[in-house]
């Protein structure tokens, strides 16, 4: 076993390598190759599908996943816990524990007496059903107000019994707080996040002026950090923080319970400086966790599914594993050529550590 193991990581390498030469093209096949030989973890992706198609391209890629409930009263499909509870757990158990899961709460009756027992109860029955984690969301400090009127934020005292019972059980939380800075401006066209805006006016926050502003968020966000130093929390989307990786970089110096996630943000790390990103992955190699954000949905077709996940997947890869040119939109950029080691630590390693309680469970 020990000897093809070696094989296999020489393999890896020696593809990695290849496809680092100048000039030369990389085929999908051997990205394909070079990925399942990581043995992958999409660390935030939305599945509440059992498509056959899907399983077999993580089972080509090697891939498992975290499985991400949130509520979001605006986007279809995300309305209610409950739902996405019940199916994740089932694709769970069908995926004998390779897509692991990550449940959530609705803040909305957080004024209600009892709210904080309640949601710790609802909780503690999702971690006895297996999930590793639990997510917040960007409602809290962008949308959830007080009877008084003041905007919820998440170091509100509110949390504090969550946050600890989370903490106490040895699970993660996922935390998306905020929004990219473009959610804060005028639609642009060249951002990557213009298609978004235009179809979510909800959380476009250059119409709604009189909410909280992102600094504000963060800021929030970062006092949670630092009350509550034990607890692992995972930024989503590059903790909000995707348009300059020195400003994430700051917050991993400062806080050694923090680590962040890609997911929905790699194309935020393309159009910033190549040399500035690379030495940001490698000094902060052990801090951030590969995740896409993709969502599959129950009445998605699997055929298109399937070949977005695809070509995301390769297209990340490409970007993060080799030097050769990645088209985005009207961008063109070289990849990153990352080591072998930092590959490892972005695509599985890390989201093991920061993310434990996941299984991989190997097919008879």
């Amino acid at each position: 076993m020990r000897s093809r193991a070696f094989v296999l990581v020489v393999l890896c390498v020696c593809l990695i390598a290849a496809s680092r030469q100048s000039g030369v093209s990389v085929k999908s096949g051997e990205i394909e190759t070079a990925l399942a030989r990581l043995s992958p973890i999409d660390a935030h992706a939305h599945v509440y599908n059992s498509s056959p198609r899907f399983s077999q391209l993580l089972d080509r890629l090697n891939m498992r996943l975290v499985n991400i409930c949130v509520v979001d009263l605006h986007d279809p499909g995300f309305e209610k816990a409950e739902p996405q509870h019940a199916k994740a757990l089932e694709l769970f158990r069908q995926s004998r524990g390779r897509w692991a899961w990550c449940s959530t709460f609705d803040p909305r009756d957080w004024e209600k007496a009892g709210s904080a027992e309640r949601v710790k109860r609802d909780l503690d029955s999702t971690f006895k059903n297996g999930a590793v984690a639990v997510k917040i969301y960007k409602d809290i400090g962008m949308e959830l107000r007080s009877r008084s009127g003041r905007y919820l934020m998440p170091d509100d005292p509110v949390f504090a019994p969550i946050l600890e019972f989370v903490e106490s059980r040895g699970k993660t939380l996922y935390a998306h707080i905020a929004e990219p800075t473009a959610a804060w401006k005028p639609l642009d066209p060249k951002s990557p996040h213009y298609s978004y805006y235009k179809a979510n006016p909800d959380w476009h926050m250059y119409l709604h002026p009189e909410r909280p502003a992102k600094e504000t968020i963060l800021a929030a966000r970062d006092r949670l950090l630092e009350r509550h130093p034990k607890l692992r929390v995972v930024g989503a989307h590059l903790g909000s923080m995707e348009d300059d990786v020195d400003q994430i970089a700051r917050r991993l110096d400062r806080y050694p319970n923090f680590v962040v996630d890609t997911a929905a943000r790699v194309p935020d790390l393309m159009i910033q400086p190549r040399e500035k990103v690379r030495a940001f992955m490698t000094k902060y190699q052990d801090r951030v966790l590969y995740a896409t954000d993709l969502v599959l949905m129950a009445t998605d077709n699997p055929d298109r599914a399937v070949t977005r996940w695809e070509e995301e997947y390769l297209r990340d890869w490409k970007y993060f594993a080799t030097d050769q040119t990645v088209v985005y939109r009207d961008y063109k950029v070289k990849g990153l050529a990352l080591p072998e080691p930092i590959l490892a630590k972005l695509y599985r390693l890390n989201a093991e550590k920061w993310v434990p309680g996941q299984k991989s469970i190997p097919s008879d």
